[in-house]
């Protein structure tokens, strides 16, 4: 039975809940930025947006040259011949083409010009810290979680000269090679010092947990992570099995730092496309069911890359309170899917998860990703909030404020016991 609750009073409320969700600013808990000091690795500007990933593969769709020919170019000729293809020749209406064009609009430019080299000069006209701060607030952010390779050889260095974090940049310790290619990892470990010698001991994985050890430190990372194929498996006889078992989540829990998994990604579907070239297949979960079994004292944070997958995930996150399910990753980071997996995992985990997280490589990219995310997720959360006033109870604006907090990042704050 429903409530005699009026047309205006719906009305009211989902207004409410989209303007909470419009102004309450979130923690970007996963990301490919870097604080400035890292100089070239942070990527910004007009090119670095039109040679984003995303949008070279989809314009290969039209071009006719080689890819080794396109590779050859400079990043400006790449970008004058992605501008062409993606924005001229044809309407830019993926997901990627909009970012880009909602970005510029919210910086101030007049994309409908269609004057790319006017837009290139404005960006040369900025000042880097000054336009760090511009996207942060135009994408109503608080803190930006960098993702950090200590086996980066860029990155390395800047992290042992050291240098002074601006104060929204956060990290995370990524350590895919130290899972996924462990003989070439442990001869590297063992040049800088931590002496993991060629096969799997005590002593290697004493050797792996004091490197880890010592890289969360300088890092100050906020969790442990690591990207996985579909066809990860665990337990299993094998290094990568051994090391997560023996020395990575032995860490992980003693240290407090979940270990983040993102799983489904297949490398070099089409080597010719480079980054671009990566592609998705659904994943077998039952590692992480296994993990979130067998270490009951760890914590996992999971987003998966298949949208095959994400109810499964759900009903996971259901069974085990360790599991936290956070963001759309890659693939499944457009509108329609958003939609989907927030309303599948509000109805099956209520507010115990994080929706989303930017995963963005470039910095003004920021700016659309949270924006289109946030209208994706207020209106859930609009209808969510609707339905309960329809049969009778009513959320505050303060517990509205308070379950939109958590979503943007005070309850993945809270599973990780730290501050972002």
């Amino acid at each position: 039975m429903h409530f005699n609750i009026t047309d205006s009073h719906e009305a009211e409320l989902r207004e409410r809940v989209l303007d909470i969700v419009d102004e309450t600013p979130v923690d970007d808990i996963h990301t490919h930025l870097y604080d400035p000091a890292f100089g070239p690795l942070l990527l910004w500007g007009i090119d670095d947006l039109l040679t984003y990933h995303y949008l070279v593969a989809e314009s290969f769709r039209y071009f006719d040259l080689p890819y080794a020919d396109f590779w050859k170019f400079d990043k400006t000729t790449q970008a004058n011949l992605i501008w062409d293809a993606l924005f001229l020749q044809h309407s830019p209406v993926s997901e990627a083409c909009r970012g880009v064009i909602t970005t510029l609009h919210a910086l101030g430019l007049e994309a409908k010009h269609r004057d790319l080299p006017a837009i290139r000069k404005w960006f040369a006209e900025q000042s880097i810290d000054g336009h760090i701060q511009k996207c942060i607030e135009l994408a109503g952010i608080k803190s930006i979680c960098m993702t950090n390779s200590p086996f980066d050889d860029l990155e390395r260095q800047v992290w042992h000269k050291g240098f002074d974090r601006e104060p929204w940049f956060t990290s995370a310790l990524r350590i895919d090679p130290l899972i996924l290619d462990w003989p070439r990892t442990a001869r590297r470990m063992n040049e800088w010092g931590y002496p993991t010698g060629e096969e799997l001991s005590i002593g290697a994985f004493d050797a792996v947990k004091k490197f880890l050890a010592d890289w969360a430190e300088r890092m100050d990372a906020k969790y442990v992570m690591v990207s996985l194929p579909p066809d990860f498996e665990f337990p299993a006889n094998n290094e990568s099995a051994e090391l997560l078992d023996q020395a990575v989540l032995p860490f992980c829990r003693d240290a407090g730092l979940p270990l983040a998994v993102m799983p489904g990604v297949v490398r070099q579907v089409n080597p010719q496309l480079l980054l671009a070239g990566d592609g998705v297949e659904r994943t077998n979960l039952t590692f992480l069911k296994n993990l979130c079994a067998a270490f009951p004292q760890n914590k996992f944070a999971a987003t998966v890359l298949a949208r095959e997958n994400q109810h499964e995930l759900c009903v996971l996150a259901r069974k085990f309170r360790n599991l936290h399910i956070f963001g759309c990753w890659w693939f499944t980071n457009t509108p329609s899917i958003i939609e989907e997996m927030t309303r599948e995992r509000t109805e099956l985990v209520g507010l115990s998860y994080t929706p989303q997280h930017s995963d963005a490589r470039v910095l003004d990219q920021i700016i659309y990703k949270w924006q289109h995310s946030r209208t994706v997720i207020g209106d859930v959360l609009a209808d969510k909030y609707v339905d309960l006033l329809r049969v009778g109870w009513e959320c505050s604006e303060e517990e509205i404020q308070r379950d939109v907090e958590g979503l943007f990042g005070g309850d993945f704050a809270r599973f990780c016991r730290a501050s972002f």
